[in-house]
């Protein structure tokens, strides 16, 4: 399936803690990350408790004013790509530190 980037955000809220780019939830992403979730609760795990928001990770933030990160996407935030391909979906894992990741690959699934 193919998805596009539009427009940029952040999480965190007061205390911006990431900027992203949001993708367009196509019927085959939400349909991917439905299947992802129904496969882990079936293996014991609870459910995700925060809505799922397709995106790109641009930047983790540390100690980033609230005010310098909305001039930034101000400026920037209408960001948009052409539609890309989405050959395969990756499986990280992240190992606890400042920051977020290292991420490992624990597995690839090629999408045919």
């Amino acid at each position: 399936f193919e998805i596009m980037l539009g427009g940029l955000d952040q999480f965190g809220g007061r205390k911006p803690r990431a900027v992203y780019a949001a993708a367009n939830a196509s019927p085959a992403l939400l349909e991917l990350q439905a299947e992802h979730e129904r496969l882990l609760q079936r293996m014991g795990l609870p459910p995700e408790s925060r809505k799922y928001t397709p995106h790109v990770t641009l930047a983790r933030l540390r100690d980033a004013s609230t005010g310098a990160v909305a001039e930034y996407l101000a400026s920037h935030g209408y960001f948009r790509s052409p539609a890309f391909a989405i050959p395969r979906f990756v499986l990280f894992s992240s190992r606890a530190s400042t920051g977020g990741g290292p991420y490992v690959v624990e597995a690839a699934y090629p999408l045919e």
